[in-house]
């Protein structure tokens, strides 16, 4: 597989030169400057591409080329968005770029509840609380009903939670679930705003009534729209599962399991319509076989996600090392299925100082260089293998 790197533009701390010397071969990027639901112009494609390959890199995959609001929930706008969003296409497409990763999340992009959770080797990770969340949604959001989303197992840690729970904590699990890993590219809400909660639910009303039936039509109509732009600058399609693949906070989640990846590669059956195989989001759903699936849809995988994560038995779950077995499997099919496959490891621990510099949420530089490592040994190993 193509070794790349997910990288945030010109600002980003980590260099373009730093890539190429710890072995990245290909960029994964996008036009974060330009808002959603805009055309991304071929002068500026171009211009990202130019700064990506005078030092010595592709740019292999955009991540993501966002789809708006609008287009999931099938607002007035849909189709002028749509519009939109053929003529970035069709500008990537005249640029060579030919990889587009994006995700038909409602709302939320993915879910944490804790950035730096400590790991006894000093090192920390993303980790999701199922009782932190089952808070937020009852006790900060105070969405109607949400209690029966729960179990009584998670009911009764967040009881015990909510009798604890100070204006710190609240305000740490708004900053985490709401600002941190949803506004650092192209989210619905930006560090900058000063009401977070109460835009969140404006968000959240806006499915009021939408179905998994209903997303999944809104799905199958706008990727039948963009199928032609593809077909004619072979631009591979790749959508990103839901992080996690569960039902959260009342919205419709179609890219979860099994059944769901099948339904929509059979819906659009073009080879253009792929998936982003993210070991780490599909992982996080206990119901989720990581290594089976990706032996399932290998021939229609565009472009992976190097990461794993360890479901505990209360719902809690946490990034895990790079050298779990099952992603070791996962590497291994892919590796064997595609020589060409864009790859980027992912959501790597905070260590070696990591955690002083600023880095978004998941995306450090020491800890993804370790995985790097990790999964270009697992693939070297590969293919010595008869």
């Amino acid at each position: 597989m193509e070794k790349t790197w997910r990288w945030f533009g010109p600002k980003d701390k980590i260099t373009l030169e730093m890539l190429r010397q710890i072995g990245v071969e290909g960029i994964v990027t996008a036009l974060h400057h330009i808002p959603n639901g805009e055309v991304w112009t071929l002068d500026e494609v171009n211009r990202m591409k130019h700064i990506i390959e005078s030092a010595g890199l592709r740019w292999s995959v955009v991540e993501s080329l966002p789809v708006s609001e609008p287009i999931k929930y099938a607002g007035p706008d849909r189709d002028a968005l749509i519009e939109n969003y053929k003529a970035s296409l069709e500008n990537l497409g005249r640029a060579g770029v030919r990889t587009v990763c994006y995700n038909f999340m409602p709302v939320l992009d993915w879910a944490r509840t804790e950035l730096e959770y400590p790991n006894a080797d000093g090192t920390s990770n993303l980790y999701f609380n199922r009782a932190e969340f089952a808070y937020f949604d009852c006790h900060i959001l105070g969405r109607k009903d949400a209690r029966l989303d729960y179990d009584a197992a998670t009911l009764e840690r967040m009881d015990a939670l909510a009798a604890d729970m100070d204006e710190e904590g609240r305000r740490r699990l708004v900053d985490t679930i709401i600002v941190k890993t949803q506004g650092f590219v192209n989210g619905n809400i930006s560090e900058d705003d000063l009401k977070p909660v109460e835009k969140f639910r404006e968000l959240l009303a806006l499915y009021d009534g939408i179905s998994r039936d209903d997303l999944r039509a809104n799905m199958k109509y706008f990727l039948e729209a963009i199928m032609p732009v593809c077909r004619k600058w072979d631009i591979n399609m790749c959508v990103h599962p839901d992080d996690p693949p569960l039902q959260i906070l009342g919205l419709p989640r179609i890219v979860t399991c099994d059944e769901d990846i099948e339904w929509f590669l059979n819906a659009v059956p073009d080879p253009h319509n792929g998936l982003t195989f993210c070991a780490g989001s599909l992982s996080a759903g206990a119901h989720n076989d990581v290594p089976a699936l990706a032996r399932k849809y290998a021939s229609r995988t565009h472009f992976v996600h190097a990461r794993i994560c360890n479901v505990l038995p209360n719902g809690d779950f946490k990034e895990s090392t790079h050298l779990d077995p099952r992603l070791i499997d996962v590497v291994r099919t892919f590796e064997r299925a595609n020589a060409a496959l864009p790859m980027r490891v992912d959501h790597a621990p905070l260590m070696l100082g990591d955690d002083k510099m600023g880095y978004n949420a998941g995306y450090s530089f020491h800890g993804r260089m370790l995985a790097l490592g990790m999964v270009s040994g697992i693939m070297a190993t590969v293919n010595t293998e008869k």
